[in-house]
């Protein structure tokens, strides 16, 4: 057992730490770490144009928040702006402190304009990458950044500690205000209008208007609004990457390099070297509006002396798959293991108590009397959980269930590639397959012995998914809100619960 004691709490126990600490074992030491969010707008120049962004601290993107894994975490948001705000911590466990995981109107109530809320939580059986954004209308535009939760002091990473570790973030920018975006979206039914550029670390790139095609390094100094990566020849890099785009899964790849993929949402995977076809865009199948546009950044090796390097050396451009390559995703996902081994165990839960099977789409609702709509043949865009549309409820979640007034809450025309996100809890996800599903035949194929533990999962165009997850939390469930009826499910699962589930997700 691993014993955890505060920064404030340490010094009262010191002296009485020395006197025993010879009779004692060796322990991993934990702390409370203290962050202070403070929610301002500011000017940000992109794409030739300047604007008034939200975002933490005039950071965007926004500060990382570093802890170790069993390490207390406090953060303090205080809202600065007119906007009402809440932060979600994206796969963070939230194992009994529901109350930190920020989803507006469902588990707290937005922080209004002057006020503060302070969010509690602890890394729990967590090491990897996962990142914080707001978790109310489209503020997670601008108000994102990345959480990095470190091995426990003095335990090392399940493979060989990498030279430097790079946090590398993909986002969106639009030279407009995102609310407006959603905002014309929700009235008119219609996909929101697409972003005017892809970002790595809040950075377009050379790609976009405004921008200069680039053949050679020495004009790679000119762009000021690309990320650039300097690297050593012959070390290893760790890149944290995070996708905090709005609604779109995208495809990355650095040219002429292969990688090996070792942790995901926060638990530790496994994917042999793979050639990753440095540059970012879209993968979308289905009706709507995507960005189909790439986002490109440097990646430039340090030589011993910059008399040998040739400045005008041709830069390797990166291939990426088209925009509709599901097959290539699939068969890339698929790949994906746990570790498995007697430290990091997969825990899949073998029998199954309950089962749900939920199909989920994109849809049409109809057009409001004496409105004009711009969704599919004059209607408005819908998701939907088994043809239903999720709307808001009157009491939040984890209240009703205190108060034993939650029954569960669940809340068509195509097909596009759908996420799922269980904010509270990992699932395994035993197997991903397209066309119908066969509950005599398709059982018998899951990996029960070694899948990847996932914290939001993609539903294959025209396929279906499978997920196992041990309930032992209430979990709050939703998948993106890019079109006009954002789509969520509610499960009530109870803290002292160890039912198993297994979620059958068709879309």
């Amino acid at each position: 057992m691993h014993h955890c004691v505060s920064s404030a709490a340490a010094t009262a126990v010191l002296l009485f730490g020395i006197l025993v600490l010879s009779l004692l074992p060796e322990f991993a030491s934990c702390m409370t770490r203290h962050y202070t969010f403070n929610i301002v707008q500011h000017n940000v120049t992109r794409l030739c144009t300047t604007k008034s962004i939200i975002s933490v601290n005039g950071k965007f993107p926004g500060p990382r928040l570093v802890a170790r894994e069993g390490d207390q975490v406090l953060v303090k948001v205080v809202n600065n702006v007119t906007n009402n705000v809440t932060i979600h911590w994206h796969g963070v466990r939230q194992l009994r402190s529901g109350w930190a995981d920020g989803p507006a109107y469902v588990t707290q109530c937005p922080i209004q304009t002057g006020q503060s809320y302070t969010y509690n939580f602890t890394i729990t059986g967590q090491r990897g990458t996962l990142f914080w954004h707001a978790h109310i209308s489209w503020l997670r535009a601008t108000l994102y950044g990345p959480i990095i939760i470190l091995p426990r002091r003095n335990e090392s990473y399940p493979f060989r500690k990498p030279y430097k570790e790079v946090p590398i973030i993909f986002g969106e920018w639009w030279n407009v205000d995102p609310e407006a975006v959603i905002n014309q979206a929700l009235q008119t039914g219609g996909g929101p209008n697409v972003s005017d550029a892809y970002t790595i670390n809040g950075l377009p790139g050379p790609l976009y208007n405004c921008s200069s095609k680039v053949e050679t390094m020495s004009i790679m100094s000119k762009f000021s609004d690309t990320f650039k990566l300097k690297v050593k020849p012959g070390k290893t890099y760790m890149l944290r990457l995070i996708n905090a785009a709005m609604n779109d899964e995208l495809f990355f790849s650095i040219a002429n390099h292969t990688v090996t993929i070792v942790e995901a949402d926060a638990n530790e995977a496994l994917l042999p070297k793979c050639h990753l076809p440095h540059g970012c865009k879209a993968n979308f199948t289905g009706q709507g509006t995507f960005d189909n546009s790439t986002v490109a950044g440097f990646l430039e090796y340090q030589h011993p002396s910059d008399n040998s390097f040739d400045k005008n050396k041709t830069i390797f451009k990166p291939s990426l798959p088209p925009i509709n390559a599901t097959g290539l995703v699939a068969n890339f996902t698929k790949m994906f293991r746990s570790l498995n081994n007697p430290k990091y165990t997969a825990n899949v839960p073998q029998t199954v108590d309950k089962q749900f099977f939920f199909t989920v789409g994109l849809g049409s609702s109809p057009c409001p009397q004496n409105a004009t709509c711009q969704g599919p043949n004059g209607t408005k865009f819908a998701a939907s959980v088994n043809n239903v549309s999720f709307a808001l409820p009157t009491t939040a979640l984890l209240q009703a269930y205190f108060s034993k007034n939650s029954y569960g809450i669940y809340t068509l025309i195509s097909q596009a590639i759908h996420q799922i996100h269980l904010t509270t809890l990992d699932h395994h996800r035993t197997t991903p397959r397209f066309g119908n599903y066969d509950p005599n035949k398709d059982p018998a194929n899951f990996n029960l012995v070694d899948p990847v533990e996932r914290n939001t999962i993609g539903v294959p165009s025209g396929g279906w998914v499978a997920i196992r997850f041990l309930a032992d939390n209430p979990v709050h469930v939703n998948t993106p809100d890019w079109d006009s009826e954002k789509l969520q499910l509610h499960t009530k699962a109870a803290q002292d619960s160890n039912e198993h589930f297994n979620l059958l997700k068709k879309s």
